[in-house]
Formats: C-alpha cells, structure tokens, sequence
C-alpha cells in the first residue's frame, strides 16, 4: 500500500487469528479460507490512510500505528460466527532497502569500531597496571631485577632502563633531605616533629633504592 508522497509502497504482512466455538476445525479452516479476500479488504481499508501518513523508510512507525489502531479489534463484530482478528508486519519498499542499506552498512561498522576501541582502551588499561605492579616489585628487590633477563633480551633492555632513568633523579632528592635536615640543626632547632619527618622520609629513599653508601 503507498506510503506518504505515492512514490513507494510498504508492503503489509498479515497474520489473521480465526476465532469460533462449537466449531470443527476443519469447517473452521473452510470458511477462513473463504472469506480471506473480505478479511485482506477490512484491513486495508482501515490502514491506507495510515500508510500514506507515514514516510517510505518509516516502515517500524507504520507497524506500530497499524497494530495500535487494528490489534484490539475483531471482525465481525457482532454474531456467533467466526471472527478474526490481525497481526500485522510491515517492510519498506524494496527500493528504499537499497537506499537504506549504505546508511546501516556506515552506522554498523562505525559501531563496531567504537567497540573496538573500548575494547582495546580497557585491555591497555589493564595491561598498563600490571606491568606497573611487575615493574615496581623488580625495582624494590634486587634478586628479582636478575630474574628480568630471563623474560628476554628486550625485556631486561627496558627494564634496566627503566630502574637508571628512575635512580638518577633519586640522588638528586636525598641531596635535598638531607640539606634540610642539616639545615634546622645549623639553625639550632633541635631534633623536632618536622627535621624527623624529613630524616624518616631521608632513610626511606636511601632503603627503597640501595643509596646508603653511594649518596653521603
């Protein structure tokens, strides 16, 4: 039936519900079968209007409406005979599916990229954590830094790089700990809560990267 405009159609795909009592199913199925062309009328009656309300590629809006308006209702709607009722399926014009079909083509694989990317973006993620956690533990024992040339030549590469880049800075701030912490003894302050602090923070690095010996 024409959509809105008379340039395509949609096409109606209809399932009728017969309904009888005290009625054998085979007479039943005969006189279905017989009114079928009365029932295909009512229905298109009552959905033309519908249909040219509607755009050619707004095949679902038309479903919707359609089976709002007929859905609830049975035909005839009076008597003890047979009566039916519809369900009913809509599709756009074949030509419309073609236009349409760039449009998901786009819409799906622009999807299925974005996913992508999370995927990708939560697994880097999560990789990036661990090797933090490894990297970190390597770093704090000795024993285990030897362990990284077992993982391969361009592991153990990084990684030795790693801990120097890491280590040459930490000089650097021991120097600066410890000028503050001489620093309030010249001043004659004394042993307070701030220059321990300092001291404590001092002993943690030289502990946590094998500096008590080379940084005096």
């Amino acid at each position: 039936m024409p959509a809105k405009g008379d340039a395509f159609d949609f096409q109606l795909h209809v399932v009728y519900n017969w309904t009888a009592q005290n009625m054998a199913h085979e007479e039943l199925r005969l006189r279905a079968e017989r009114y079928l062309g009365w029932a295909a009328g009512i229905v298109r009656e009552r959905a033309v209007d519908l249909a040219r309300e509607h755009e050619p590629h707004r095949s679902h809006d038309l479903e919707r409406a359609v089976n709002g308006r007929l859905g609830s209702q049975r035909w005839p709607r009076e008597g003890a005979g047979p009566y039916f009722g519809v369900l009913i399926r809509v599709s756009p014009d074949e030509r419309v599916r073609e236009r349409l079909r760039p449009y998901w083509e786009d819409r799906i694989r622009l999807e299925c990229d974005h996913e992508l990317q999370k995927i990708r973006a939560t697994q880097a993620d999560e990789l990036t954590r661990r090797w933090c956690a490894v990297l970190q533990n390597l770093e704090d024992d000795p024993v285990t830094s030897h362990a990284a040339r077992l993982t391969g030549e361009q592991f153990a590469e990084v990684f030795r790089r790693y801990v120097e880049e890491r280590r040459e800075t930490v000089p650097d701030l021991v120097k600066l700990l410890r000028e503050a912490v001489r620093g309030h003894g010249d001043l004659g302050m004394g042993p307070s809560e701030y220059t321990e602090a300092w001291d404590a923070a001092l002993r943690t690095y030289e502990r946590q990267h094998g500096l008590s010996e080379r940084v005096n």
